[in-house]
């Protein structure tokens, strides 16, 4: 099978291809490969300019990721409460390195998604998230189409050139963002609090930050009340 058969509409529909490949691919957690693959296949030759394929890949990629990190930004509202405790631990290793963690997860072919979600969940600057991750993506498409074109798909072919039909990849392709899903939701069954207890321990510091306020806020409105309860006493009693 040749590579380009994975992709047959590609040269038709041209750059509009890999918008759309690139954009539902990262909007789907765990599922950016067929966009990698598509803007190789796409590097190859000099149909397409380079700098507009690497431009708009990053820039498809990037929206789709910050839809995901602002989904999971306000979905922590529908988190059970003893999730969010176990999270908050491991919410606050990857807040504390965030910038850098988004960059390395975009500028790399790992699933990126493992990072961006605690991110949203742990509300880090949206903003922030937003320049690490175009920074991130612009490396990696500027390195995918660079290699494409100069080595060409010969790294990629070979262990293509048995392969007769494109199914194979798209089923593969499926069960591994299937199975990273899975790793999500373990993820958030895990007791982060134990664990980052012995690797990182100050990522347990100020663990019952809202118990507390609550508490205090309480506390505070509680002491409120009895110091106007004790002003009508006073009062009263300078009246009689």
């Amino acid at each position: 099978m040749d590579f380009a058969d994975l992709f047959p509409f590609a040269p038709e529909v041209g750059y509009l291809s890999l918008i759309m490949v690139n954009f539902i691919g990262s909007l789907v957690p765990f599922v950016p490969l067929p966009g990698f693959l598509l803007l190789a296949t796409m590097s190859v030759g000099d149909k397409f300019d380079l700098h507009v394929l690497a431009l708009t890949s990053a820039f498809a990629a990037t929206a789709a990721k910050q839809i995901i990190f602002l989904v999971s930004y306000e979905g922590r509202r529908i988190i059970k409460q003893s999730t969010r405790d176990r999270m908050r631990p491991f919410e606050r290793l990857v807040k504390r390195y965030g910038a850098a963690a988004a960059f390395v997860a975009a500028a790399t072919p790992i699933p990126d998604d493992l990072v961006y979600i605690p991110l949203g969940l742990a509300k880090y600057s949206p903003k922030r998230f937003l320049v690490a991750t175009l920074a991130g993506k612009l490396v990696l498409s500027y390195v995918i189409v660079f290699v494409s074109h100069y080595l060409g798909l010969s790294l990629v072919e070979p262990y293509m050139e048995d392969i007769e039909s494109p199914a194979p990849i798209y089923v593969g392709i499926v069960i591994f963002g299937a199975s990273m899903t899975l790793v999500v939701v373990l993820l958030l069954r895990l007791d982060w609090r134990r664990i980052m207890g012995r690797i990182a321990p100050w990522t347990l510091d100020d663990a019952g930050d809202d118990a507390r306020d609550d508490k205090n806020g309480s506390s505070v409105a509680a002491d409120r009340d009895d110091d106007s309860g004790r002003d009508d006493d006073s009062g009263r009693g300078h009246a009689g």
